[in-house]
């Protein structure tokens, strides 16, 4: 069941900043030097990455400002949250750190 809730919740944010980054210009694909930034992977935890990720459903609008406190990108940050999702035992500590801080 947690491995359920944990695809829903990483899904809705993927699906979030997706559909809010429809609007902008993808630079990556015009500068070859960005798409090595964009790859780059984060040093949180997947507990801070659950925090984060509970701050950002509750505060949507601010999902940008929370996710640069971090040195984060939206991409970046989904990419950290579906490499936790790989790993049972980070998936078992991002779900606590979320229901924790929801």
């Amino acid at each position: 069941m947690k491995k359920i809730s944990i695809a829903i919740a990483a899904l809705t944010l993927i699906l979030a900043f997706g559909c809010k980054n429809q609007n902008q210009p993808n630079y990556a694909s015009t500068n070859p030097n960005n798409s090595v930034s964009t790859q780059q992977t984060t040093n949180l935890s997947p507990e801070e990455l659950g925090e984060l990720g509970a701050k950002i459903k509750k505060h949507p609008n601010d999902a940008q400002k929370l996710l640069s406190e971090k040195g984060l990108t939206s991409q970046q940050f989904e990419q950290a949250v579906r490499k936790v999702a790989e790993s049972p035992e980070d998936s078992k500590k991002y779900a606590a750190a979320y229901k924790k801080a929801s």
